[in-house]
């Protein structure tokens, strides 16, 4: 039996892991379906891909990927693309060049390797100077314009995973739902074209000695990989309404501005 496509996930040929996460209940009602939008990168886009995304009028693209990311795999526009591009200078991993996942690919070899690698890279997600500054943005996007994003990264999995999670959780998304919301990259669109692209780059830069499976772990997502990023904001923060006032500079009237723009 072949399930029916997921209505959140836009099926398209080069742009991976592109769906809205929005429609979820929250504290002060529903998130709104067509605003809240993330992706992975759009470098390999098709002509159709840009179209589709053209037609979601899109206002405001967040772009949590480094500067060498940037410029290794420049996104592919729409020839009427009119948004507003945002993102903070430097790198937002150790390395240049690579993305967070590929950051934790260094001396893996077997998926165990991989998951204590992905496990220690989500502790420091939320604390990444650069990726904080990107995430200010986007807050303060958020609460300015009352009209549809796109938040994406490289493979849309990691710091956008992160960055979306913060959001629900701020605006009282219930945390089994956000965590569905996450994990939901491993089924979205055609996954295993996003895997096959990642393992190259993976392999390339790290060799061919990693197994299958740890490339796998490396691509995908797992509970205990958000948990991970989460237990390491409350050690230092307590709560995560604590750590978006000190680090994201969400204030309650930010805060206030972004559900009046988000949830009906």
């Amino acid at each position: 039996m072949v399930s029916a496509p997921d209505p959140r996930v836009l099926d398209l040929v080069g742009i991976h892991n592109f769906r809205d996460y929005g429609g979820y209940a929250a504290r002060a009602g529903r998130l709104r379906t067509g605003l809240l939008w993330r992706s992975g990168q759009h470098s390999d886009a098709a002509c159709d891909d840009l179209d589709v995304v053209h037609s979601l009028g899109i206002a405001t693209v967040i772009d949590l990927r480094g500067d060498s990311e940037r410029a290794a795999n420049a996104c592919l526009r729409h020839p009427d693309f009119g948004a507003e591009v945002l993102f903070h200078p430097g790198e937002t991993a150790s390395a240049a060049g690579r993305a967070a996942h590929e950051e934790a690919a260094r001396d893996v070899r077997t998926a165990d390797d991989a998951r204590k690698a992905m496990l220690a890279l989500y502790r420091t997600l939320p604390f990444r100077p650069v990726l904080v500054g990107t995430m200010r943005l986007y807050m303060d996007a958020l609460a300015r314009k009352p009209a549809p994003s796109l938040l994406h990264c490289l493979a849309g999995k990691d710091r956008t995973g992160v960055a979306a999670a913060l959001v629900h959780d701020l605006l009282g998304v219930h945390r089994d739902d956000m965590m569905a919301d996450y994990l939901l990259t491993n089924t979205a669109g055609n996954a295993e074209a996003r895997i096959e692209a990642g393992a190259r780059h993976v392999r390339e830069g790290f060799g061919m000695a990693m197994s299958d499976e740890a490339v796998r772990v490396l691509m995908g997502v797992e509970a205990s990989f958000l948990d991970a990023a989460f237990a390491a904001i409350g050690e230092q923060h307590g709560t995560v309404a604590a750590y978006a006032r000190e680090v994201l500079g969400v204030t309650p009237q930010v805060l206030a501005a972004i559900e009046r723009n988000h949830v009906d």
